[in-house]
């Protein structure tokens, strides 16, 4: 039986998972389309009403990771602790970067290499969500 904040951790994995693959799947891709007579305009308000979604999540979850590394250093924690330190990498030195161009005005290359970029954060919190899954509800 897993703790609260095990479950806790479990559950900002998952869902900042379901939100990648949706943004993956969903809003990157939307984001080629012009929206509106202001793309860059359009794509400054994306940016501002993700980061409430996202943020809060993102913080919780790394507060969640670095206490299960305090608390219990085994090869488990410290791989989940890889993935979620490769995710904010990536987040700070490739996709916010991206973000920060396209706010200005659409570029087709920065928008394939936002979208080919998050794929490293896609992968990686799914990967997480799934050994958190699997070490939390059925081997701790």
């Amino acid at each position: 039986m897993s703790t609260l904040w095990q479950q806790l951790h479990f559950f900002t994995a998952a869902y900042m998972t379901g939100v990648i693959w949706f943004v993956q799947r969903v809003e990157y891709p939307l984001l080629s389309h012009a929206q509106g007579a202001d793309p860059a305009a359009s794509h400054r308000e994306y940016t501002r009403r993700m980061g409430p979604v996202v943020g809060p999540m993102m913080l919780a979850e790394m507060g969640l990771q670095l206490y299960w590394i305090a608390n219990e250093r085994t090869a488990l924690s410290l791989a989940t602790g890889f993935l979620l330190a490769l995710i904010w990498i990536s987040t700070f030195a490739l996709q916010v970067p991206a973000h920060e161009k396209l706010c200005q005005g659409y570029d087709a290359e920065i928008h394939r290499r936002l979208v080919r970029g998050n794929w490293i954060r896609t992968l990686s919190w799914t990967t997480r969500a799934g050994l958190l899954l699997i070490h939390f509800f059925y081997f701790d």
